[in-house]
């Protein structure tokens, strides 16, 4: 693994090899510091020290006709999370401005389903037209499913930044994760979000029993399909889909090589370290930024994320900035930590358990 002549074709522009890339999730433990420096280089060069905060809104969840198996809304599911069809108007404002006033450059709406009726377009369209009237600085991603040419020119035109159709796992393993739709079907959409004008989010799942060349053939295509932004998620094994209890092979070290991965290839292109970052990165999360240059603020859309000021404060002490935002000193005043020493009032001389 030659990081440094890696690193000179990134600074370039240009992708790793697929041999480079098998290369780096290939990498023992004792390289991974020197893969995320060689990484993080490629990082700065185009993004700086800057984070992009994005912002879900769950606009309808659950009762979808997929049979995805990672997903807590397929046709079928047992996972106890919240079911509902569209959320009223003035809830989705409430959250769009909490999401906002936290710090999102980006909000994300989205809404589960094989893809959405005239109607449904027409619905969120208006949703995009308030937001972007109300914040002409955000971005508005939109997540619906399946778009032809018509419905993604529609979203266009309303005055929505991006669509996300995530491929979520290569083709030769699709047809284990699903069969109610092909990857050829995912791909299909993305092509149309192109020719509307629409700048393509697309990333993947990992952790579903796909094999190192898998992860690197899906990224590559994603590469091919000329994607922006690749959100890289890590499966949450809900309870209740086919895949619960699944994602042993997901270690802190192991979703940090994936995102140095996706990094080689996408050298220039938004990645954001996503959903099951808290769960599997863990406390190397601030080693995930300097791979990363964009995570999800607060939760998901059925399960909860990492409290937006436990969040912010990470970026600031691992010496980055949330897009948007100046500089450090601005950072720190919208949120402040307290320096107030801990007094001990447990363990030894009190009646309380120590803390351990």
């Amino acid at each position: 693994m030659n990081l440094t002549e890696m690193t000179r074709h990134g600074l370039a522009g240009q992708s790793a090899t697929r041999e480079e890339a098998l290369q780096v999730l290939d990498s023992s433990n004792d390289e991974l510091l020197s893969v995320i420096a060689a990484a993080g280089k490629i990082r700065r060069h185009f993004f700086g020290n800057r984070v992009r905060l994005n912002y879900l809104v769950n606009l309808k969840s659950g009762m979808c006709p997929e049979d995805c198996s990672y997903c807590s809304q397929r046709l079928g599911s047992q996972a106890e999370i919240m079911k509902y069809s569209w959320a009223d108007p003035r809830a989705v404002h409430a959250a769009v401005e909490a999401g906002i006033g936290g710090g999102a450059r980006r909000v994300c709406l989205v809404a589960s389903g094989h893809g959405p009726s005239d109607r449904e377009v027409n619905r969120v369209n208006r949703m995009v037209r308030e937001i972007k009237d109300q914040h002409p600085d955000v971005e508005v991603c939109v997540c619906l499913g399946f778009v032809d040419d018509e419905k993604a020119a529609s979203i266009k035109q309303a005055g929505a930044d991006a669509y996300n159709h995530n491929a979520n796992t290569a083709r030769s393993h699709y047809g284990e994760i699903c069969s109610t739709h092909s990857y050829d079907d995912r791909m299909n959409t993305l092509e149309a979000l192109r020719r509307a004008g629409l700048s393509p989010c697309s990333g993947i799942i990992a952790g579903m029993g796909e094999t190192d060349e898998e992860l690197v053939d899906v990224i590559t295509d994603l590469r091919a399909h000329h994607v922006d932004s690749v959100p890289v998620n890590f499966l949450l094994p809900f309870d209740g889909t086919p895949l619960e209890g699944a994602s042993d092979q997901l270690t802190p070290q192991r979703c940090l090589r994936i995102l140095a991965m996706v990094r080689f290839i996408h050298p220039d292109a938004e990645v954001r370290a996503s959903a099951g970052r808290e769960m599997h990165i863990r406390t190397l999360q601030p080693l995930a930024l300097e791979v990363a240059n964009s995570i999800f603020l607060g939760d998901y859309l059925t399960s909860e994320g990492a409290a937006g000021a436990a969040d912010l404060a990470m970026i600031r002490d691992a010496g980055f900035v949330p897009e948007g935002l100046g500089s450090l000193v601005e950072l720190n005043a919208t949120s402040p930590i307290d320096q107030a020493v801990p007094i001990r009032h447990r363990g030894i001389g009190s009646e309380l358990p120590a803390n351990v």
